[in-house]
């Protein structure tokens, strides 16, 4: 495996994309490609499948066609911006639909990419769109607002546990507030380390501080 191939898995082996389209050939092909670059996937060949799944974990990114039967895509799109959770929807078109594709990106839509599928750019925007990749949150205690680059990366125990680092807290204040062990708190620390790309406890503040 080139460096290159073995650094896309690492910084994508924790995000999840989502394909919703009726096409199952389509659906197949593009879980190949994005598990290729190290991505989990699912997919939904009707939209309740998909809106059923958003209860169990929250997709990354979504890929979602225009038209999904009887079903709008963008009656999707609409559902997953409403949860407010900066998720990127990419909406997938059978023919150039110029009003639909100008009604989708009104609604939020990140890109709307026509059939057949240019997957060099599918690969490129869906990576640009997580390098953009910001949260933002407020650390206790403090009136600093924090800023952390591919936190989407995380779990979310790893984002609890990278909040409380951040506010100065030690492994066993971290465990006593999260109710786990200090030696717990300690493997989600060098978990958050290692995703973010920080070396000691030291960094890792300097990278959440400017980033």
């Amino acid at each position: 495996m080139s460096d290159e191939i073995f650094y896309h898995s690492f910084l994508n082996r924790d995000r999840l994309i989502h394909i919703v389209d009726t096409d199952p050939a389509t659906c197949e092909a593009l879980s190949v490609l994005f598990r290729l670059e190290g991505f989990q996937t699912i997919f939904s060949v009707e939209a309740g499948h998909f809106i059923a799944s958003l209860s169990r974990r929250r997709p990354d990114v979504v890929v979602v066609n225009l038209q999904l039967g009887e079903d709008s895509g963008l009656a999707l799109l609409r559902r997953v911006k409403s949860m407010r959770t900066g998720t990127p929807v990419f909406m997938l078109s059978e023919a150039p639909q110029i009003d639909a594709a100008v009604t989708a990106m009104k609604l939020g839509a990140a890109d709307v990419i026509t059939k057949p599928i240019d997957t060099e750019h599918l690969l490129t925007v869906v990576r640009d769109a997580l390098r953009r990749d910001v949260h933002l949150g407020a650390m206790h205690g403090g009136g600093r607002a924090i800023e952390v680059r591919g936190f989407s990366q995380l779990t979310p125990r790893e984002r609890e546990v990278l909040q409380l680092i951040t506010n100065g807290q030690s492994n066993k204040e971290a465990g006593r507030e999260l109710g786990i062990s200090p030696r717990t708190i300690e493997v989600h620390r060098a978990r958050v380390m290692e995703k973010l790309g920080a070396r000691n406890t030291a960094d890792l503040m300097r990278i959440v501080l400017t980033s």
